[in-house]
């Protein structure tokens, strides 16, 4: 069954109690999003995955160097950074950005990473493609086989570095912003893109190599870091930025953008200005249905298992609602600390979310213990008590 619950009023007192919005005005947060040189763009909030702004996003573009965004990944999480890879032939004298690979040389996996991604390596894009998917062309079925799971819809590789292949290598910016935020979840990807130097031995040379990142964005833009610059002479100017703000990630990719690093650094300004991180759900809220459940304890009740923060903008947060959705009515003690059903939360009529609901043991509420505990809560959430009626309550 499903019952809906309504959260406006709660939220509302919530974001007045808590100031959440700061400084921003109410005229600052109905800004417009900037202009964009971009043919296409799009913006993500890594944490959530909420899309935040697109601009043609769904169009199929080439994407240039962007794609070894999905070489490291696919890289990272099925080889081994340590592995010592030997360059094959194939890697020596890719066309375009170079490590200049010899044949035969030895590095690491790890090594080879830091290569693509801060210096857009061709070269060694195909020697981690080589090595990891056992040849370039295995590799790459691995590159579309982990595009369709993250949701690519849209997205097709045809090799590991971008360079113009044929109509067939294509994404959008969509998809792509997708792949950033899936990327900039491993810690080992975070660390590589961004990384402003790094060097990485060069055998059979009396110095090592010194990888300086091409992205400007981490020195042009506070709190920056990452993601991959990209350019051919049919993708032009491509791009794919990260900064986090106040604990705060964002992420935004622009395709034929003439004027990148302004595009990114304005349309992240706007998202951070206008988007505010709202927890609407806490660990250990409890969920009060409409319709009454069977039980011969009244002492069971029904407990959200995490917390539920999203994106919002300030006039969003009357939209927000949720729903109940339980697999049986009927609750006994058998249940306790066994999953019965969600608590799914809407922003008008698309879910953006929901939380595993749990049986759990009610506290009692007339012991002294009891009363401190309920002084103690933060102010906004007694509100929220109030103001719901008991739906969500710590």
């Amino acid at each position: 069954m499903i019952f809906r619950k309504h959260l406006s009023r709660v939220l509302v007192v919530f974001l007045l109690c808590q100031g959440l919005w700061g400084a921003v005005s109410p005229a600052a947060a109905a800004n417009q999003p900037p202009h964009l040189s971009a043919e296409a763009a799009a913006m993500i909030d890594v944490q959530s995955g909420r899309i935040l702004y697109e601009k043609d996003a769904d169009k199929k573009m080439r994407i240039a160097s962007l794609t070894k965004i999905m070489t490291a990944i696919v890289a990272i999480e099925s080889g081994d950074l340590n592995d010592v890879v030997i360059v094959p032939d194939i890697a020596v004298g890719v066309e375009g950005s170079s490590i200049f690979l010899k044949k035969g040389e030895r590095l690491t996996l790890e090594e080879l990473l830091y290569g693509l991604m801060l210096r857009s390596g061709n070269d060694a894009a195909v020697a981690i493609a080589n090595h990891v998917g056992g040849s370039v062309e295995g590799f790459v079925y691995m590159m579309n086989e982990k595009a369709a799971m993250i949701g690519m819809t849209r997205t097709h590789f045809m090799n590991p570095h971008g360079l113009d292949d044929s109509n067939q290598h294509y994404s959008t910016a969509s998809d792509m912003v997708k792949l950033s935020a899936y990327a900039l979840k491993n810690p080992v990807f975070q660390k590589i893109v961004a990384t402003k130097l790094k060097t990485i031995s060069w055998e059979g040379e009396e110095w090592s190599r010194r990888l300086q990142n091409k992205n400007k964005m981490l020195t042009l833009y506070k709190g920056a870091d990452g993601i991959k610059t990209g350019y051919t002479r049919l993708a032009k100017r491509c791009l794919a930025s990260s900064a986090t703000r106040d604990g705060r990630q964002l992420a935004v990719v622009t395709l034929n953008a003439p004027d990148d690093w302004n595009d990114s650094m304005n349309l992240m300004n706007w998202g951070f200005q206008n988007f505010q991180p709202v927890k609407i759900v806490h660990k250990g809220d409890t969920v009060e249905p409409e319709v009454s459940l069977e039980t011969e304890d009244d002492n069971l009740i029904l407990a959200s298992s995490s917390e539920f923060v999203y994106p919002l903008k300030e006039e969003e947060v009357a939209s927000v609602s949720s729903r109940v959705y339980l697999f049986t009515r009927h609750l006994d003690r058998r249940m306790l600390n066994q999953h019965a059903g969600f608590l799914q939360i809407y922003l008008g009529s698309q879910m953006i979310g929901r939380v595993p609901l749990f049986v759990q043991e009610a506290i009692p509420t007339m012991t002294a213990g009891s009363a401190a505990h309920q002084a103690a809560k933060p102010y906004w959430q007694r509100v929220w008590q109030l103001m719901a009626g008991g739906l969500l309550h710590a």
